[in-house]
């Protein structure tokens, strides 16, 4: 069954109904053609999953009964990616989308000495609204049923300075002979990726001052993106092999 979303503030559990708007509405009804007395499978992305009957169907809204619910826990193992800002939104959306796919727990979009694209003000916003629509619809393609927090960009030296909430700190760049040995099930891990150009030294060894241990992700030049989703597909098979699903 196909899984929708809906936010949070349009669910209501005690009187056991909710509501769905906007571009979920418009998939549910004039593209996929559902009608009142069908089923809904949905999420609030916060982990629960819900299973739901369509009431009403007005001009824009979606009314439906909630059937049954249950929370889903999300795996013990937390993946953070830092990553710079890139030039292409294209293929910073292209991370966005895998990233989910594979598990992501949270991103920062992180602004480095060698940061091209540095929105500000109102671009800012826009920017982290579209980047919630990318995680939202890989979330439900990939039935997730907690969504990926992202927040606003960060400076490198800010990312750096709340390291110290993880188990595992990790700066991998092309110059690391270290090889990723790292046990990364069930712990809290925290990965901050350079954009075109990667890391300058002076952040490196920043970043080593600050607890971040530096890896290699092969002799091969990554670019930004690929990087970043190696990151959460290294923890991704991590999981798989210690049974943290």
């Amino acid at each position: 069954m196909d899984l929708f979303y809906t936010p949070p503030e349009c669910i209501d559990l005690t009187a056991r109904t909710l509501v769905v708007e906007g571009e979920e509405f418009f998939h549910i009804v004039r593209v996929l053609r559902r009608t009142e007395g069908q089923s809904l499978h949905l999420t609030d992305g916060c982990g629960l999953s819900i299973n739901a009957v369509i009431d009403s169907i007005d001009k824009g809204r979606l009314n439906a009964s909630i059937a049954s619910f249950q929370h889903i826990e999300p795996p013990a193992t937390e993946v953070t990616v830092a990553v710079s800002l890139l030039k292409s939104a294209q293929r910073f959306d292209f991370f966005l989308e895998k990233a989910t796919e594979l598990g992501v727990t949270s991103i920062i979009p992180m602004v480095t000495s060698r940061t091209v694209s540095q929105p500000r003000g109102e671009k800012v916003q826009r920017k982290v609204e579209r980047w919630k629509k990318v995680l939202i619809a890989a979330s439900i393609q990939s039935k997730r049923y907690s969504l990926p927090d992202i927040c606003e960009p960060r400076c490198f030296g800010e990312v750096l300075s709340e390291g110290g909430s993880y188990d595992e700190r990790l700066i991998p760049y092309e110059s690391s002979c270290q090889s990723p040995s790292v046990a990364l099930a069930g712990r809290k891990t925290l990965f901050v990726i350079g954009g075109e150009g990667g890391f300058s030294e002076t952040e490196v060894q920043q970043a080593k001052d600050s607890g971040f241990a530096e890896i290699s992700f092969g002799s091969s030049i990554l670019r930004a993106e690929t990087a970043a989703v190696f990151a959460v597909a290294m923890a991704r098979a991590d999981m798989l092999l210690n049974n943290d699903e």
